[in-house]
């Protein structure tokens, strides 16, 4: 469009140095060229998309049929399994549970709410012995996944009938988190109150204790539940099925192979804004230093480079990376299973009414499916072992991984204590079990996608319009097989130099909004709790607050609390953070070196230690109290210390004390972003 407004302006730059006395010619010329302006004009109008929030009917493109109603009856499915996913959790129970239906006599299709219209779910009683079920994982502060969100949006909105509809929901969550699953307790509550029938309790999965557990548990019994609801019975089918079948490219044009690319072919190499989960924007990295002076550990600070991306940011975003997988892994999984990882192959769906036409991008090659779409670091879950329990060709092998893959206690034993507490991903798995040596194509159909990670952004956009700062540390552990495990996207991250061999590095990317933003009034005191890498954000608010300063702003105090091992070991941005305190734009810097003295000395006793200012500035002053860091200890045991201050300096009892920390929640003056 900006070529279109450009024509014009140039033309009428040349009208001004023609003469002054028009000929016939040049007044047609003259009538068409504003002709011309005025359609261009209208017609842009017209074009032009209006920016307002996307409803349900509009989600879905228009060559995708948006009615699951119509596919489940031309498809003979009677079962529909909406997912609500960030991760790529939710969605795999989804394909799990969809898959599960023919065990029962039943068919089963997984479905993306963000791709149909969820008005249509009081027309499922059309359909014979119907279920809709919801696997719903909770993001955030409670909130909705961003696929999920519409849906979460309409039901709030909406009256609508679902008398006769039957359902149940399995909810994704950690209960390290305040809003532990509220997003499943919503649709579970809310379908009730518009006439659904529950047809089975509301399932819990806790991430903070074995999630795969759980789901499993609550399956074993809804199954049951259902066979009995309908009066049906198990068919006793327990094999394999294949979702998807393998075709092997031998004479493909080397130019239509997918290389890497989430969404449109060749997108990495033709890039198009917008830039979102399925469109990540190619970021040259212009900064990777490392933070830390001394110690075992790599913190580093990296800088992406947003200039022309049309890619906007505010504190306390965040920012999804999509890393690689390590190259030593996948040759070493290509070695054992003994192929050729430059085959070029496609996946393709046998239900060939389904949205999802392949697992990840195809054509591609294993080598580009292993390295850029699956996760091959993560242990495999349940249903991946009893899937591949057929391949194994000892017996002994077989027997125990479908006993993993049960629900019985002996079974959850040696899933837990030999998969999860030894940290065994696929490869450790295959080469602790000679015996088992699947068909890559079935494992590759079997294993999860590769998921964006999430980083909360280390700068502010008043001051970095151009530039994204990511604060993290490398992740590397040794397991209890004596094996090294390396986390994959800080590795993969270490290693992007902003010359490589006189490339520039890029990282994929997109912005995440966030609910954790600054107070709309400057003059609003902040205090900001964020030990280790949970700085990352308050580099962006106190950036930001020091611009404000500079734009003759009045800024209310600017308070941090930071805490760290050494104070000559792991001081994150020890300089940047001296300088804002110098200059008065941070009004006090508390730091906590834990293991500077014989006593630990945390956050927490530094909040406590310095109560009646900090109450002052919450209770009068009107503070706005931001914590951003690890949710299992950290986080809780500074809301245990507000507490503390509460009951001590407001005169409260402990029930009284957490209802005040709770209206500040609610108020959005007490906000969190932590992770476990």
């Amino acid at each position: 469009m900006a070529d279109s407004q450009a024509n014009p302006s140039a033309q009428s730059e040349l009208m001004d140095e023609d003469e002054p006395f028009f000929s016939n010619l040049d007044i047609f010329l003259f009538s068409l060229i504003a002709g011309l302006l005025i359609y261009w004009f209208i017609f842009r109008k017209k074009t032009e998309p209006i920016p307002e929030f996307k409803k349900l009917e509009s989600t879905a493109p228009t060559t995708r049929e948006t009615s699951f109603i119509d596919k489940m009856k031309k498809t003979g499915k009677n079962i529909v399994v909406f997912y609500g996913s960030q991760t790529g959790t939710a969605e795999e129970f989804a394909n799990r549970l969809a898959k599960d239906a023919h065990r029962y006599g039943m068919k089963g299709m997984a479905a993306d709410p963000e791709e149909y219209d969820l008005s249509e779910l009081s027309r499922l009683p059309e359909i014979e012995n119907s279920i809709a079920i919801f696997c719903m994982a909770t993001y955030g502060e409670g909130d909705p996944t961003d696929n999920a969100q519409d849906f979460y949006d309409w039901l709030q909105e909406g009256d609508a009938d679902f008398t006769g509809v039957k359902y149940t929901v399995f909810a994704l969550g950690n209960k390290t988190y305040e809003h532990y699953n509220a997003m499943g307790k919503y649709v579970d509550k809310r379908m009730a109150e518009l006439g659904a029938q529950r047809i089975f309790d509301l399932g819990m999965g806790d991430d903070d204790g074995n999630l795969e557990e759980d789901f499993v548990s609550w399956r074993e019994q809804f199954w049951p539940a259902v066979c009995e609801h309908f009066g049906v019975e198990a068919t006793g089918e327990e094999s394999s099925i294949r979702q998807y079948e393998l075709k092997v490219h031998t004479d493909l044009n080397m130019n239509k192979i997918y290389t890497g690319e989430l969404g449109r072919h060749k997108s990495f190499e033709s890039q198009k804004p917008p830039f979102d989960s399925k469109n990540p924007f190619l970021a040259p990295v212009t900064v990777n230093r490392k933070l830390n002076k001394a110690g075992d550990r790599h913190l580093m600070h990296l800088e992406l480079d947003i200039t022309g991306s049309k890619i906007r940011y505010e504190s306390g975003d965040h920012v999804a990376v999509y890393p690689i997988n390590d190259s030593v892994i996948v040759n070493r999984i290509g070695d054992l299973l003994g192929v050729d990882l430059d085959a070029v192959i496609s996946l393709n769906n046998l239900d060939e009414e389904s949205n999802k036409k392949h697992p990840f991008p195809c054509p591609t090659t294993y080598r580009t499916a292993l390295t850029h779409y699956l996760d091959i670091t993560n242990s495999p879950r349940t249903n991946v072992l009893y899937e591949l329990a057929q391949y194994a060709t000892d017996p002994k092998d077989q027997e125990n991984m479908r006993k993993m893959a049960s629900s019985s206690p002996e079974g959850k034993a040696l899933y837990q204590s030999w998969v999860l507490d030894s940290c065994r991903n696929i490869l450790a798995i295959l080469e602790d079990l000679p015996s088992l040596r699947p068909p890559i194509d079935h494992l590759c159909e079997l294993l999860p996608r590769l998921q964006a990670r999430y980083y909360s952004i280390a700068s502010s956009s008043k001051v970095h319009p151009n530039s994204i700062h990511v604060c993290a540390v490398v992740v590397e552990y040794k397991t209890k097989t004596g094996r090294v495990n390396k986390g994959v996207a800080t590795n993969w991250l270490k290693n992007k130099m902003p010359t490589d061999n006189g490339h520039k590095a890029t990282v994929p990317m997109y912005i995440r909004k966030s609910q954790f933003r600054l107070p709309f009034k400057s003059t609003n005191p902040v205090i900001m709790i964020g030990p280790g890498t949970g700085i990352a954000p308050f580099m962006g608010f106190i950036q930001e607050r020091g611009w404000l300063k500079e734009q003759g702003k009045d800024v209310g105090e600017t308070v941090l609390y930071y805490g760290c091992r050494y104070k000559n070991e792991d001081f994150l941005y020890q300089e940047e953070l001296e300088e804002f305190e110098k200059t008065g734009v941070l009004t006090a810097l508390n730091v906590a070196f834990s293991r500077d003295q014989a006593e630990k000395v945390y956050v927490q006793h530094l909040l406590k230690k310095n109560k009646e200012v900090v109450w002052r500035l919450i209770h009068t002053d009107n503070a706005h109290i931001y914590i951003c860091g690890d949710a299992r200890n950290m986080a809780r045991d500074v809301q245990n210390a507000f507490y503390e201050i509460a009951e001590e300096l407001g005169g409260m009892s402990r029930t009284q004390a957490v209802d005040y920390i709770k209206k500040l929640m609610t108020k959005g003056r007490y906000s969190q972003d932590v992770w476990s």
